[in-house]
């Protein structure tokens, strides 16, 4: 019985293939899926929650258009802001991945006549001051993104004091949630504040269901592009080293090369002398 060997042209295939997994760089790959992920759910949750809680507001804290108008424009300019966000993290994450690409000793490897430079060490360290520098901010981006969720969730807690038994000992309408003490709207705003069955009502509505959710999914959104990001000052933190590391042995590799063609010159200038002698 013959065995059938694989063909030299699947073989050099399947090795081609193989070479170049072996040239992925997957700390970056996974850094830039996790920070593509947390950007997103941050900024559509966001986005979407910010409508949905100016929607209550108008509907039940503030009647008056006036006295909203500055919350308003606020929130417009988030979101404005997050399309921003959202821009900028989409091609920062497609340049730290390409250069995760070309700071790996895999792609090195396949490319024999690779040579650091200095311009592509500063480029390397300018990324890592830079992602150190956004991973700062995003640090304050997610204690931010945590204040609504403190909100809707006080205000979720006090609905179901209202749902609970200990809440027929007394009047339902003494329990009220007053906005303007968290300085959204001023202190004139009509009604301001809801009590007892009006606030229930609120909080059954699909607007405060929905936006108290996504204020939480978007903040678990900023926590992931936080760890991204850390997780990238990691890679691009190694990736610099490496890079200083090889320009100190091309250096001295260089500097070897040089002293070998010397030696090989005096070699050849001696020999050339006893020839002569002789």
């Amino acid at each position: 019985k013959q065995t059938s060997k694989p063909s030299p042209d699947l073989k050099s295939c399947f090795e081609c293939c193989i070479k170049c997994l072996g040239g992925v760089p997957y700390a970056s790959l996974v850094a830039t899926i996790l920070c593509f992920c947390g950007v997103a759910l941050f900024c559509g949750c966001g986005h979407v929650a910010l409508t949905g809680t100016l929607t209550i507001l108008e509907n039940h804290f503030s009647k008056i258009t006036a006295d909203h108008a500055m919350l308003t424009d606020i929130i417009q300019l988030m979101q404005y802001v997050i399309y921003g966000i959202a821009s900028f993290f989409f091609l920062y994450g497609i340049i730290l991945l390409a250069e995760g690409f070309y700071t790996t000793s895999a792609v090195k490897e396949l490319h024999s006549e690779f040579k650091t430079t200095v311009c592509g060490r500063c480029i390397s360290g300018m990324f890592v001051f830079l992602t150190y520098i956004l991973g700062i901010a995003w640090l304050g981006v997610f204690g931010f993104s945590a204040v609504p969720v403190f909100l809707f969730y006080n205000m979720w807690s006090t609905c179901a004091a209202l749902r609970s038994p200990m809440a027929n000992l007394t009047s339902i309408d003494s329990i009220c949630v007053d906005v303007r003490q968290y300085g959204i709207i001023p202190w004139n705003a009509t009604p301001g504040k809801a009590c007892g069955s009006t606030l229930g009502d609120i909080c059954n509505t699909s607007e405060f269901y929905l936006s108290y959710h996504l204020y939480i999914v978007a903040c678990a959104g900023a926590g992931a592009t936080v760890i991204a990001l850390i997780h990238y000052l990691m890679i691009l933190s190694a990736n610099w080293a490496y890079l200083k590391d090889a320009s100190h042995l091309h250096a001295y590799q260089d500097i070897k090369m040089k002293e070998e063609r010397e030696l090989q010159d005096i070699q050849s200038r001696s020999k050339e002398c006893l020839n002569s002698y002789s």
